[in-house]
C-alpha cells in the first residue's frame, strides 16, 4: 500500500482517494480533493492558508506536545589550583593585604638583582682568569677555523 502526498495541502492520500493533475509538459500533481486542485489552479500559495501542512510547519503549530523544551545547562563554577600553586595558596595569597604583596615582590626584585650581579660578577672573575692565563686571544671566524687563507689587510691607502 503506497501512502501519496498531496502537492497542495501535504495531507496523505490512501489508495483510492484523491485525484491527478496532469499538465502539459507531463508533470503530474496529486490532490486530496477538489479543494486542493481549485487553490492549486489559482496559483494560491499554500504556506498562506492556515489548514495546510506548510503552513503549519512555517509558524511553528503542533509541534509542542511532540518535542519536550530544549533544557539549557547551567555553567558550574569550579575554583582549581594552577600548576605552580595549589588552591589554598592562591587563596591565602588573594586575602592578603595589598601593602604585604607589594613588599613581597619588592623584595623578590631585589634578591634577583643580587643573584643577577653575583652571576655577572663570577662571569667577569672567569673571563679575567682566562686573560691572565693565555693573554688576550685573537678572535678567529668560522672560516678560518676550517681552514681558510686568512684576509690579507692592506698596509696603505
Amino acid at each position: 500500500m503506497k501512502i501519496e502526498l498531496c502537492n497542495f495541502s501535504g495531507f496523505k492520500i490512501y489508495p483510492g482517494r484523491g485525484k491527478i493533475f496532469v499538465r502539459s509538459d507531463s508533470k503530474t500533481f496529486r490532490f486530496i480533493n477538489g479543494k486542493c486542485e481549485s487553490y492549486f489552479l489559482q496559483h494560491l500559495k499554500p504556506s498562506k492558508l492556515d489548514w495546510t501542512v506548510v503552513f503549519r510547519r512555517l509558524h511553528k503549530k503542533g509541534i509542542s506536545e511532540e518535542v519536550a523544551k530544549k533544557r539549557t545547562r547551567r555553567t558550574v563554577k569550579h575554583q582549581r589550583g594552577v600548576v605552580g600553586a595549589s588552591w589554598e595558596a592562591i587563596k591565602a595569597k588573594r586575602m592578603q593585604k595589598p601593602e604585604v604583596r607589594a613588599a613581597q615582590r619588592q623584595q623578590a626584585m631585589r634578591q634577583n638583582k643580587e643573584k643577577k650581579k653575583q652571576a655577572q660578577a663570577a662571569k667577569k672573575a672567569e673571563k679575567a682568569k682566562n686573560v691572565a692565563r693565555g693573554g688576550p686571544k685573537q678572535k678567529i671566524s668560522k672560516q678560518q677555523a676550517r681552514g681558510a687563507a686568512q684576509k690579507i689587510l692592506p698596509t696603505s691607502r
